[in-house]
């Protein structure tokens, strides 16, 4: 497992990078290009994913709790699973109902 606790990628480049169960607890993903990134079983428990491409990425059970999404363009991600408890989705775009219908838990978002 990558451990990238509080590590700053803003701007990083990572699309189709495979992230899988990596630890990405407060990151800076500002800007980042998480376009086909595969994020199953990530924890970006508090990360910072504002106006991020997260486009056809797969954060299928991905801890997302208290990650800041604003603006992110969220356009067929996988959020099969995923911990949305308390995250910020103020103006994310491309986000369906059917997305959030999957995901396992939104309270507080």
């Amino acid at each position: 497992m990558v451990d990238f606790k509080g590590v700053n990628l803003k701007e990083a480049n990572l699309k189709r990078a495979n992230l899988v169960g990596a630890d990405l607890i407060k990151a800076n993903l500002t800007w980042a290009n998480l376009t086909l990134a595969n994020l199953k079983w990530a924890n970006l428990e508090g990360a910072n994913l504002r106006k991020a491409n997260l486009k056809w990425t797969n954060l299928r059970e991905t801890n997302l709790k208290w990650a800041d999404l604003t603006e992110a363009n969220i356009v067929e991600a996988n959020l099969q699973g995923a911990n949305l408890q308390e995250a910020i989705l103020r103006e994310a775009y491309n986000l369906t109902f059917d997305q959030l219908s999957k995901v396992k838990t939104l309270y507080n978002a």
